[in-house]
């Protein structure tokens, strides 16, 4: 994700005549051997890489067309020392054309990219001169190699890492405290590019405000006067969007429609009233928003009720209230920014009621479904349902840019998982990953 996209062969070939032009004679000739040759073909489902083993000569640059005939976005990475050879990321339906070096004789590590993929499946080899397969293989992430004991031990793992507090050292999603300035309050914000652990000993190449995934938590009320001070420290511009808050115009945060990029070492300041009703809104970037978006530049705007008074919206005051924001892409499936087992519970006493704000700030629809309880819709997009309106569920579609509001009476005891039901998200053959958390109700 951020790579240029490359839509046709066509477009791939003059890409590549265009860096020969500026390298060295012997790189340049190399590279065009390779873009003038047939690429191989490879082929990516859902969860699968075919051929599995790709055969290619050795000592000579190769081509090799990669089509996504899966239903979730894919890449195909070849891993040549420290260093990865990959496709942008493919949306379903689309086809790049990745070259990789001269290879000495010998087999390469074959994975899709996108974190946790490679453990559904996705891997294979690349094997220089010769003596390749082309029909898929066992790998250690298919359940083909594991003994049924290596498989209940991996998922056993996994449970008690989270139950025991497997969480990493860095969270997202802290209150931010305004300072108040002749009546207004005002909140600071930076975006950065960070390196996020989204799993223990997992880090990835994130960009966040305030150096967490997702950004701080503002909490306001309705009428209050809003002013934020937002600073660029990226390499790349930046807009900041008030997704559902209603705002003057040129409040809007839509780069050379109401107002131009925030540029590296800039800064820009967004003013307004809050005139929406109580609920879940959201801040994120709209700027390159596909990759700075998906890679952690969301966070949560709450509108509370007067004095903080949820019994004035929901008819019930919650005993527990908790945030959570659905992600999928450059960081994987996550949960606030984070994947089982290193996710936050949600913590309840026996007969407490629970408010859950969630949003979905991914690129994909996640059905969210609680073991155990049946929730409450009570508020849709910032919106408090009517009491006619509300209904009970335990699974709830939620669509990109969609957020909701759930109650839930805690009155079963226990670990209840809460997770996405597109299983791929979720679950594999050494256990649970991704898109779970629990209800904990002690």
């Amino acid at each position: 994700m951020g790579k240029l996209r490359i839509a046709t062969a066509a477009i791939a070939a003059l890409a590549l005549l265009s860096t020969a032009c500026a390298a060295s004679d012997g790189v340049a000739e190399a590279t065009l051997a390779a873009s003038a040759t047939t690429p191989l073909e490879v082929t990516l489902t859902d969860f699968a890489i075919s051929p599995a083993d790709l055969a290619v000569p050795a000592d000579e640059p190769v081509s090799v067309r990669v089509t996504n005939a899966g239903q979730s976005p894919h890449t195909y990475g070849v891993r040549v020392g420290d260093q990865t050879y990959e496709t942008s990321l493919l949306d379903p339906g689309g086809s790049e054309v990745l070259v990789l070096p001269a290879l000495e004789a010998g087999s390469y590590e074959a994975l899709c990219t996108v974190p946790g993929h490679d453990r559904l499946g996705m891997v294979g080899t690349v094997t220089a001169g010769g003596g390749a397969s082309t029909g898929a293989t066992a790998t250690p992430h298919d359940h083909a190699s594991m003994t049924a004991e290596e498989m209940a031990a991996g998922h056993e793992r996994g449970v008690q890492d989270f139950l025991a507090g497997g969480v990493t050292d860095t969270r997202g999603g802290r209150p931010l405290t305004p300072t108040i300035v002749d009546g207004i309050k005002v909140f600071e914000l930076t975006v950065s590019e960070i390196r996020w652990e989204v799993e223990a000993g997992r880090f990835e190449q994130a960009l966040a405000f305030n150096g967490q995934v997702p950004g701080p938590e503002i909490r306001v009320r309705r009428g209050d006067r809003v002013r934020f001070l937002v600073h660029n420290q990226m390499s790349q511009p930046f807009a900041l969007h008030f997704h559902g808050v209603t705002v003057p115009n040129d409040q809007d945060g839509v780069p050379f429609v109401t107002q131009p990029p925030i540029m590296p070492g800039e800064y820009w300041t967004y003013e307004f009233q809050i005139v929406d009703p109580p609920g879940l809104y959201v801040y994120h970037s709209h700027f390159n928003a596909a990759e700075q978006v998906s890679r952690g530049l969301y966070g949560a705007l709450i509108v509370e009720p007067p004095r903080g008074e949820w019994r004035s919206v929901y008819g019930v005051e919650p005993d527990v209230e908790f945030t959570m924001f659905l992600g999928d892409g450059p960081l994987g499936y996550t949960l606030n920014g984070k994947s089982f087992p290193a996710t936050e519970p949600i913590v309840a006493g026996r007969g407490d009621v629970v408010l859950i704000h969630i949003s979905n700030d991914g690129d994909l629809l996640h059905p969210m479904h609680l073991h155990g309880f049946h929730f409450l819709v009570v508020g849709k997009d910032g919106f408090p349902l009517s009491r006619e309106d509300r209904y009970l569920a335990d699974t709830l579609v939620v669509a990109p840019g969609e957020r909701y509001d759930l109650l839930v009476r805690a009155d079963l005891p226990g670990a209840w998982a809460f997770h996405c039901h597109v299983l791929t998200h979720v679950e594999g053959p050494s256990g649970m990953f991704g898109m779970v958390t629990a209800l904990v109700v002690e």
